[in-house]
């Protein structure tokens, strides 16, 4: 093929997916951004837009739409049971009851949660829940890594395996991207249930390596469960000396909550293995009460669950809204609803580590800081160790924890999963764990960003340019 050839070609492939970049990219900042690139210069955005650029993970809604009446019929009267439980929230709790058509459950009562703070006690957690396994277990996490915490959780699967009890591990294959075939087949060897979440499965995703399976979920026997931020790395128990402490939050569920958990691994399953688990949906209430719904949210939703949520549960708030999240990079909806509330006296807190993990989303937050700042926001920076917890508080009685950070990717491109806790007593524990984490911060003033030298505020408005991207 000659140059002239060659040209024509490129610039024909750039049209065409610049087109599909209008009609497909939620953001017109994005779509911007994609239509430049692709008309002038198509050689390595056509190919870049394939691998990075779609915003809807057809392949998932596709499998979506073909198992809805397989999932029915598996589910069949899974929801007459749970009725008795659904949760009855006071009239200043309902505000947040909108979440309930996002996720398409219902809050539930019956619910015993515990708060989890840190890898040891985390991972003491689910080991130990793991080990009173009677029937199934079912594990999910983004990374998995073959080093002392991996090889522990590995040698307790197997161990239960052994035991007769039924085992489902599935991990993301980009997260775990490092793990070598020997963990996998050895947990095979011994009778585990492994499979990897490919989003590139499918000949119409085979290029496609940007939606990632961002989900941390444990559940055992469908009665007790586990969601935060924890992967299962050796740097999520502190042992990484270039992140020193890793500051993370989980939290253990037992009660009829736990079916949301459990149907979220189903549906991810389904995708992975093109098969339905047999598994148990009794719900069986636990020794508390507290009303907990189950978020699942991820690029085959019909809307952008993650940040609907995040926007209304921040204008829902009457006297408070704490966030806690590795990476800040918010959209416009999100940023806009904290703008609002700190403008109406809202007491709104952002919590965001001091020492960075990626460069690029470490720099952009800083250029959403001027703004948040000026409009009465307030911006603490972790200082001690690396701070990946992703947690909300609202008000007095309405908390978050799971997997979604404050960005584009868990906005839009990952799949993700948050457990809605409204319980006082539950809320006043995540209270004292933001006092503590704010005690351990150092707030940020606009005089701090104008302190800056030149080259640090060129790249916040750099890397700020890449935001809708991210």
């Amino acid at each position: 093929m000659n140059i002239s050839v060659f040209l024509i070609v490129a610039h024909s492939l750039g049209v065409i997916t610049a087109f599909a970049a209008l009609m497909a990219t939620r953001t017109s900042q994005g779509t911007i951004a994609w239509i430049v690139s692709l008309l002038t210069f198509p050689y390595l955005a056509v190919p870049a837009y394939w691998v990075f650029g779609r915003s809807k993970f057809k392949g998932y809604v596709t499998a979506r739409r073909n198992e809805s009446a397989v999932f029915h019929k598996a589910l069949a009267g899974v929801a007459d049971r749970l009725k008795p439980l659904h949760a009855t929230l006071r009239d200043d709790h309902g505000r947040v009851q909108a979440v309930e058509l996002l996720a398409q459950m219902s809050f539930t009562r019956g619910n015993s949660v515990e708060l989890l703070v840190d890898g040891n006690v985390t991972f003491d957690s689910i080991l130990t829940g793991i080990a009173s396994a009677q029937v199934y277990v079912l594990v999910q996490f983004y990374i998995v890594k073959d080093d002392d915490l991996g090889r522990e959780l590995k040698r307790r699967v197997i161990e239960k395996a052994r035991e007769g009890v039924t085992v489902y591990f599935l991990y993301d294959e980009i997260g775990s991207g490092g793990l070598p075939r020997t963990y996998t087949r050895d947990l095979r060897a011994a009778g585990v249930e492994v499979s990897a979440f490919q989003s590139s499965r499918g000949a119409g995703n085979r290029f496609q390596i940007n939606f990632r399976n961002h989900r941390k979920i444990v559940v055992v026997d469908g009665v007790v469960g586990w969601v935060g931020g924890h992967n299962v790395g050796d740097e999520y128990m502190g042992r990484d000396p270039k992140f020193g402490h890793w500051r993370d939050t989980h939290m253990r569920i037992a009660g009829p909550a736990v079916l949301g958990l459990q149907l979220s691994f189903l549906e991810d399953w389904h995708w992975a293995q093109d098969r339905i688990l047999e598994l148990s949906w009794d719900g069986t209430p636990a020794d508390n009460d507290a009303a907990v719904l189950i978020l699942p949210s991820g690029p085959a939703d019909g809307v952008e669950t993650a940040s609907l949520m995040f926007q209304h549960v921040i204008h829902s708030a009457a006297s408070r809204v704490w966030i806690a999240s590795p990476y800040f990079v918010p959209d416009e909806g999100v940023t806009g609803a904290l703008q609002l509330a700190a403008l109406r006296g809202v007491d709104v807190r952002v919590l965001i580590p001091d020492k960075p993990d990626h460069l690029l989303v470490y720099y952009a937050a800083f250029a959403f800081a001027r703004g948040m700042l000026e409009n009465g926001i307030q911006l603490h920076r972790y200082g001690p160790g690396f701070l990946h917890q992703k947690t909300f508080l609202i008000d007095n009685h309405v908390s978050g924890i799971g997997t979604a950070n404050l960005d584009n990717r868990s906005f839009r491109l990952n799949f993700e999963v948050m457990a809605i806790t409204v319980d006082e007593g539950f809320a006043s524990e995540v209270e004292q764990m933001f006092v503590d984490d704010f005690n351990s911060a150092t707030k940020m003033s606009v005089a701090d960003l104008d302190a800056h030298q030149w080259w640090k505020r060129a790249a916040a408005r750099a890397a700020y340019l890449t935001a809708p991207v991210l």
